[in-house]
């Protein structure tokens, strides 16, 4: 698991960076057609990533069971 999140994230960060050097040449060149494309694509993206991180953290270290098993516990001791 660890080896594909690391994939996923050199591949992101790969198209990232090649977008972003298109995007500057074509600001460079004063052509802007599909710039906030490109930047909603960019930023859709690293959140992607972020989340993809986040939930390969949380199913490797048990978090969200816990977090479950507290909101269960909460929700049982304010109906009793």
């Amino acid at each position: 698991m660890p080896s594909l999140l690391l994939e996923l994230i050199v591949s992101i960060t790969t198209a990232i960076s090649a977008s972003t050097s298109t995007a500057i040449k074509s600001i460079r060149s004063g052509d802007h057609r599909g710039q906030a494309t490109a930047e909603y694509a960019l930023v859709l993206l690293g959140a992607a990533a972020l989340a993809l991180a986040l939930v390969a953290w949380a199913a490797k270290s048990g978090a969200i069971g816990r977090l479950f098993d507290a909101v269960i516990d909460k929700l049982l001791a304010d109906v009793v």
